[in-house]
């Protein structure tokens, strides 16, 4: 769990990641809004992803609630997103 508070879905990833697609696109599909930060883009951002974690992997998806999922299945996401009322 983390401190950190975000309003909305916030995902960690990269473009050469194929989880990161692969969550952003169910993201995407499900029409959930969501920030998306890159940690290729932004050098900071991965030391926040690991922070939000404690687990250099990504995705790192956070939720409203400060529930963060760490490369999630689709199943997995979508479960959460649901759970949290984010679908």
């Amino acid at each position: 769990m983390t401190d950190a508070t975000f309003d909305k879905v916030t995902m960690f990833g990269a473009d050469w990641c194929r989880d990161c697609r692969r969550s952003k696109a169910l993201l995407d599909r499900l029409g959930v809004d969501h920030d998306y930060v890159d940690v290729e883009a932004d050098p900071s951002a991965a030391d926040r992803a690991e922070a939000i974690s404690g687990r250099k992997n990504i995705p790192v998806v956070v939720l409203p609630d400060g529930r963060h999922l760490v490369e999630p299945s689709d199943a997995e996401l979508q479960a959460a997103l649901t759970a949290s009322g984010g679908v």
